[in-house]
């Protein structure tokens, strides 16, 4: 049996966009009957050369999409899922605001049109799980369906050990990581830590999706590791990415 629960963390620039050229013929290369389940590119428009071949996770990704065109989409979109903000403890966003928000336009997505909403997504440091806690505390009268979850690291137990305690503190909910990866430069680790998690998160029954960081021609920063790339400079798959397109279970 094929398990469905790996998002497709697909970079915007690979979408062909005003003056840049994007690789959108290499979403022809992806297998969408095996076990990724859907895309998320970080934003609220669907990738034109997905061609409604998986289900899309837009995202309210800071403040810009709370409003104009954007929020539009939010408003006019037909999936289910909608995840709201990206780090925003990185973002200058108080738990507060986000609350506000979150009471005044996110939860009505839920009551009037049926979404499943995730909540936050914050970085796995002391910040990011102390905003987390206070935004799950300001909206425990309507808190999310879904807990989002980041994490980047070189220990598998530990990323295991982290995901398994965000689960116990918030144990009504589902968590649905929307980013992790290894950040080791060497490949044999990468690939392990890559195994160990997806092999353990397919067979955990409250995790409900998880992406691996990303898909995407460019290195983003200098902490992710250039060895866990899931795209080559030219658009083409890395073996990483083959084994998370067809490996149930990944192979170490």
């Amino acid at each position: 049996m094929v398990v469905n629960k790996r998002c497709l963390l697909w970079d915007w620039t690979n979408t062909d966009g005003p003056g840049h050229a994007g690789v959108p013929w290499a979403m022809d290369a992806v297998d969408f009957k095996g076990p990724f389940s859907s895309v998320c590119n970080w934003n609220t428009w669907v990738p034109p050369e997905l061609k409604g071949r998986a289900p899309f996770r837009p995202m309210v990704h800071l403040e810009a999409q709370l409003s104009g065109g954007d929020w539009q989409n939010i408003q006019n979109s037909k999936e289910n899922v909608i995840l709201f903000f990206n780090e925003p403890e990185r973002n200058g966003i108080s738990a507060q605001h986000a609350a506000d928000v979150w009471h005044k336009q996110m939860l009505p997505l839920r009551q009037h049109k049926g979404k499943k909403l995730v909540s936050p997504s914050c970085a796995s440091d002391a910040q990011g799980q102390a905003w987390l806690a206070d935004f799950m505390h300001r909206v425990q009268d309507n808190p999310p369906d879904m807990v989002g979850v980041h994490y980047y690291g070189t220990d598998s137990k530990a990323a295991i050990d982290f995901i398994s305690g965000v689960h116990k503190k918030y144990s009504k909910h589902h968590v649905m990581v929307t980013e992790m990866a290894s950040v080791s430069r060497n490949y044999h680790e990468v690939v392990d830590f890559t195994a160990k998690l997806a092999n353990w998160m397919d067979g955990t029954d409250w995790i409900f999706e998880y992406g691996f960081f990303g898909c995407m021609r460019k290195v983003a920063d200098n902490y992710v590791s250039p060895e866990a790339q899931l795209m080559k400079p030219d658009g083409h798959f890395t073996p990483l990415m083959d084994k998370l397109m067809h490996e149930v279970p990944i192979k170490p």
